[in-house]
């Protein structure tokens, strides 16, 4: 094993909006943090008008704190804000099939 390869580990951050996904693969310091990785990968920035929120983020679809440090073959999700709260959601569609 080389130098290299003991101090940095290879990880992805990915955002996807309706139509669009992007994905970048980057190789980064042993000890790099979730929030670290974002902002080296500027993923939010590719997409005109979004916002980062830290508190919607996560590792393999589990919600993560940006301060946790990452582990190699780690994929960043950077999580948009729903459109729809899901139960009111849940919840019309029930009250709609009711009334047929």
């Amino acid at each position: 094993m080389t130098e290299q390869a003991a101090t940095t580990i290879r990880v992805e951050v990915v955002l996807a909006m309706p139509g669009r996904q992007e994905l970048v693969a980057l190789e980064v310091a042993a000890g790099t943090t979730l929030a670290e990785a974002i902002a080296l990968s500027a993923v939010p920035e590719m997409f005109k008008g979004f916002e980062l929120d830290l508190d919607r983020v996560g590792i393999f679809g589990q919600k993560a704190s940006p301060d946790q440090v990452l582990r190699a073959g780690d994929r960043v999700e950077i999580y948009r804000p729903l459109l729809a709260d899901p139960k009111e959601v849940r919840r019309k569609r029930a009250l709609e099939q009711a009334n047929y």
